[in-house]
């Protein structure tokens, strides 16, 4: 037996083992972290390049780029674009392409095969020829900066360290050139998630089966324009004005309107709560649907939803996901020019969505026309929102109802038009995997568009030839989508247009070309000038719509319930130097008009109202002031839901009044950590979340829980306000018991109660929101629950307390279906009260002096970990913390940073 101090020696001699194998590993580590750091200093050699081009970095990594043509501006943008975000750029391409398996392995084939029966891909593909000469040539400029670095760095582990963690799955990676098309289809992704949310409608159709429509129109009641008021108020707007003149600067006379008096009557907006009795009007022959209680039809419903869960999130999805966006004229603030503010609601990521850039031609001119700067994606060209030497631009989601469900009666190779069977376009998709391996398949397409059933498994379970009109179909029922963004459009031409324009009419110029996704756009100008326009391919709907509400998939063989066209741009809403002085824009109804027909979805105006409330307390708005905005943390439809709590008696149940005290004498603002209302907001959202468990979610299947946002808000609002006993009131899951609205709201608290005492502790007082609310920033394939935690360590930031939630200005939204014991998919393990969407970045553009505006991004620039501009803005960003935003030429110098000078390479011949 070895003596002790052999054991000893041996220890200390594996230590000392073990202390140099730790060192060399962490050698190498930091050998593979620093290895794809760009080059930020001296001078490189890029191939094609006319002249020099400078690239100006300051304190945050954020490069302002100076060149004399436009081809070398954005060959060097794209070459920066690359040094900085190429892992993003190439998982972008990947997912857009429905090739997410080559670079993850057989985890990306679900998602392939409904991308590809999208088609997202071949539609950029088909876009590109259409686009203006000089827009391809920007696409190819920036293609070939984008090339230049890919050739330089070799080989993918001096690109990005997420490239050696995957070689460890797909050892054979190679990463291929980029090309125009890759640009073009991160527009159709973008266009994929902030379209209009048809969610609700699928989730109204399977409701169908198992409740009235009484019970389900109670889920979506009436906007109240009285409350939240639209966008354009019906003075500031009306349809049948022309579009402005040029104008003097600074003009103080309003005009606004669209000349919408020829959009076809028949494209007027459905209300809310159009019931399904509805869909017994006239309608063509044939043309009606199964009941929404038909089994295999709700197969069908479920199926679509399967499907559209498939496609990853890219920029963000869920309700209440939205931006906030206004304009203030120069009459109102204390610049005497207008300010812009602009943070548009997305889904949180490491590293974040956007990318700071500036573009300038060192001689602004016909030949270059640039000099803008703001915030840019990653693989796409230009500048997506920012301001020029003379215009500020934002944008929030239109979310127009552009795309609709058709059923489609198929047989063999054709299927049924207007009394004949024609033939199904059909193409085949190879999907190749990394590691080895590869499946095919056929995609099908009607008129409508591609068949999903094709996508996921289970949709096809939609064709078992449910009964129509009484009788049984020849052939199977499929599920096709018509969508505006598979159709060829020229947004990347409005990118450009934006980018470049001078003036209000060369604004609503370049948004004539923003087909998808529709976005409503507020502008100003260093003249004086504010204004607004909602651009978009908005489909013209068949005159049948009113018999069939928006959210029951149609009858693919008639062909008059197919789309009629588009509602010209000229009839789109629009308004110029409004009399209220200012704009605002949070998602919420653009007009009370129904005229043109945009969607009944509309999210319920609260943040937008609390804006116009504190815009309107101030005669005079500084730049100061559009940050504080930003940052409120009011919850706008708190005190309704306070006022029926503090109504209820608990009698003895003083453990539970120790917590409903803390809503008495509460402002209603959400703060991460800051006493009395802290406690009290924390409180309060346990509460909530517990009300829309007991209300709804007995009733609601598990991917359909309420999940808090601002239609919860709107429906628990009516359903307060109603005199008579909603069945919502009903807790299903208490067999032999009929609750009512006071029990459910007496429950609510007390469980509550009992919930914040086991995480938060027994004293009330000491509860905070911010220890509730946390935020963790994830990477996108390596910072999941199934990543080893060593691995999402490296990509992941640290959680950070949040203030905010959803339908609040400060909009750090949670999805309360995840504090249930069932919660739905995508819940984090930990943490059920978790951001999940935020403000992605945020910017004041002053327009009396455009060096004074100010700017955050949720991370930092870089896209390498550990990069000193991984995540440098993140902590001022919660905050609410801004930084200088430096655009002219003076300004950067003086700025400081680090400058790379890009130069030809000397020509091969």
């Amino acid at each position: 037996m070895p003596s002790l101090k052999l054991i000893r020696r041996v220890a200390v001699a594996l230590a000392a083992l073990l202390v140099v194998v730790i060192g060399i590993v962490a050698v190498l580590a930091v050998t593979w972290v620093r290895r794809p750091f760009p080059v930020t200093d001296g001078e490189v050699q890029v191939p094609g390049l006319s002249g020099k081009v400078t690239v100006v970095r300051g304190d945050h990594g954020i490069p302002q780029i100076y060149a004399d043509s436009s081809e070398d501006l954005f060959k060097a943008e794209g070459f920066v674009h690359a040094q900085d975000r190429f892992f993003e750029m190439d998982l972008r391409r990947h997912i857009t392409a429905g090739r997410l398996a080559e670079l993850v392995g057989e985890g990306g084939v679900e998602t392939d095969r409904v991308i590809r029966t999208l088609g997202w891909r071949r539609t950029a593909e088909a876009e590109l020829p259409t686009l203006k000469p000089e827009t391809r040539r920007y696409l190819q400029a920036y293609a070939d900066g984008v090339n230049a670095y890919i050739h330089q760095a070799g080989s993918p582990s001096k690109m990005s360290l997420e490239y050696v963690v995957l070689g460890q799955k797909v050892p054979d990676y190679r990463v291929e050139d980029w090309t125009p098309a890759d640009s073009l289809a991160w527009l159709k992704a973008m266009a994929w998630d902030l379209r209009g949310d048809y969610s609700a409608e699928l989730m109204r159709a399977r409701l169908a089966s198992s409740m009235p429509m009484s019970q389900i129109d109670e889920l979506w009641p009436p906007y109240q324009y009285g409350t939240n008021k639209p966008i354009l108020s019906a003075q500031d707007w009306s349809p049948g004005t022309a579009a402005p003149s040029t104008s003097s600067a600074g003009s103080a006379v309003p005009t606004v309107g669209a000349r919408a008096g020829t959009v076809p009557t028949t494209a007027r907006a459905t209300s809310r709560t159009t019931s399904a009795t509805t869909r017994a009007g006239a309608t063509p022959a044939g043309s009606q649907l199964p009941g929404p209680g038909d089994k295999q039809v709700q197969q069908a419903y479920a199926a679509v939803s399967r499907a559209l869960a498939a496609v990853p999130q890219t920029l963000g999805r869920g309700d209440g996901i939205g931006s906030n966006s206004w304009v203030v004229s120069g009459s109102r603030t204390t610049t005497g020019k207008p300010l812009l503010a602009n943070d548009p609601h997305l889904g949180v990521s490491v590293p974040g969505i956007w990318y700071q850039v500036g573009l300038h031609c060192r001689s602004v001119g016909p030949s270059c026309p640039f000099d803008v700067a703001g915030y840019s994606f990653s693989g796409l060209p230009g500048v997506v929102i920012g301001h020029n030497q003379s215009i500020a631009w934002g944008f929030t989601n239109l979310g127009p109802d552009v795309s609709d469900f058709f059923l489609e009666q198929v047989k063999g190779r054709t299927y049924l038009r207007d009394g004949k069977q024609v033939p199904l376009t059909m193409r085949t998709e190879t999907i190749k995997v990394g590691g080895g391996g590869e499946q095919t398949i056929t995609v099908r397409s009607t008129v409508h568009g591609p068949i999903l059933s094709d996508a996921i498994k289970g949709v096809d379970q939609a064709g078992d030839s449910p009964p129509v009109n009484g009788r049984r179909s020849p052939g199977a029922y499929e599920v096709a989508l018509d969508w505006t963004g598979l159709q060829v459009g020229q947004t990347a031409d409005a990118i450009f247009g934006l980018n470049t324009a001078q003036d209000f009419q060369q604004f609503r110029a370049a948004a004539k070309e923003f087909a998808v996704p529709a976005q409503n756009l507020v502008y100003a100008d260093t003249k004086g000038n504010i204004g607004y326009q909602a651009p978009g391919a908005i489909p013209v709907r068949s005159r049948y719509m009113d018999a069939a509400p928006g959210y029951w998939i149609r009858p693919g063989w008639v062909s008059s319930w197919d789309w009629k066209g588009w509602v010209p741009f000229d009839e789109m809403p629009w308004t110029y130097n409004p009399s209220e002085g200012y704009i605002v824009t949070a998602n919420q109804a653009v007009t009370a008009s129904g005229t043109p027909f945009l969607t009944t979805e509309w999210d319920y105006g609260y943040r937008a109202q609390r804006i116009r409330d504190l815009l309107a307390k101030d005669d005079k708005v500084s730049p100061a002031d559009m940050a504080r905005i930003q940052m409120d943390t009011r919850n706008q439809f708190a005190p309704t839901l306070v006022k029926a709590l503090l109504d209820i008696d608990l009698g003895h149940d003083d453990f539970t009044k120790q917590a409903q005290d803390l809503l008495r004498g509460w402002n209603f603002t959400q703060p991460a950590d800051d006493s009395d209302s802290a406690a009290a907001a924390a409180y309060y959202n346990a509460v909530w979340a517990k009300l829309l468990d007991l209300t709804f979610n007995d009733e609601l299947p598990r991917d359909l829980r309420a999940d808090g946002g601002d239609q919860w808000m709107a429906a628990v609002s009516s359903l307060l306000s109603q005199k008579g006993t909603s069945a919502w009131w009903d807790d299903k899951r208490t067999a032999g018991i009929t609750e009512g609205k006071s029990e459910i709201l007496r429950r609510a608290l007390v469980e509550a109660r009992l919930d914040l005492t086991r995480q938060l502790g027994k004293n009330p007082s000491d509860w905070k929101w911010g220890r509730l609310h946390q935020l963790t920033l994830r990477h996108q394939v390596l910072g999941g629950d199934d990543v080893p935690g060593i691995v999402r360590s490296i990509f992941n930031l640290s959680p950070k307390e949040m203030p905010g939630g959803s339908a609040i200005v400060d909009a750090n939204g949670w999805n309360a279906a995840c504090t249930t014991s069932q919660a739905p998919d995508g819940c984090f393990k930990n943490g059920a009260y978790d951001v999940d969407w935020a403000p992605s970045m945020r910017m004041v553009v002053d327009l009396s002096d455009l060096d004074r505006s100010r700017w955050v991004n949720q991370t930092g620039n870089s896209g390498h970990a550990w990069n000193d501009h991984y995540d440098d803005q993140t902590d001022a960003w919660v905050k609410g913390e801004l930084f200088d935003w430096p655009f002219t030429r003076k300004a950067v110098d003086a700025a400081g940073g680090d400058t790379l000078t890009l130069v030809p390479a000397p020509s091969s011949n």
